[in-house]
């Protein structure tokens, strides 16, 4: 997962996402939506020397400079079964993102945030990832601004739930 793709003046076309990962010698390249996403067979390559060589890649090849952040089979499976929102991701799943981070975010950062926010969000931190459940969407919450005040809003790439389910459904298939 790529961030910030698609965003203002960061274009990639998938066709060029996916031909960057071929030209590296991975197969099954499949790019899932135009935000950033692919899915490849990588064997037992660690997901850290992925995330490194494929941003080096991306930018020799493109000269876009994008953090990615890898995430195998089983921890996208992990991911989706310790959801801690599984009401919401049925009943709304465009509005529950999780938040792919290199390492766990802050609890103790994150609960002095919540002490003083009294939006309705609802947020949990599982392994690397965080869960945020925005009952009125992202684009009417004040949660995002009141974390980059609390400096809270380090590196990471987010995605809605429906995308985290094609990305897994792509990598099963």
């Amino acid at each position: 997962m790529l961030r910030g793709i698609n965003l203002g003046k960061r274009q990639l076309k998938s066709a060029e996402l996916k031909a960057v990962v071929e030209s590296m010698g991975f197969t099954a390249v499949k790019t899932i939506l135009a935000s950033g996403n692919v899915v490849f067979e990588a064997g037992d390559a660690e997901p850290e020397a992925l995330e490194r060589d494929l941003h080096a890649a991306l930018e020799k090849a493109t000269g876009l400079k994008s953090d990615v952040y890898v995430r195998n089979r089983a921890d996208l499976e992990k991911l989706v079964e310790a959801n801690p929102f599984p009401k919401e991701a049925e009943e709304r799943p465009s509005f529950l993102v999780v938040s792919f981070h290199r390492e766990s975010p802050d609890q103790a950062a994150i609960d002095k945030l919540l002490e003083s926010y009294d939006g309705p969000e609802r947020m949990v931190i599982l392994g690397r990832e965080l869960f945020t459940d925005f009952p009125d969407g992202q684009g009417r919450s004040n949660l995002i601004p009141a974390m980059q005040k609390a400096k809270l809003s380090h590196a990471n790439t987010g995605r809605n739930w429906n995308t985290v389910l094609k990305l897994l459904a792509a990598v099963r298939a």
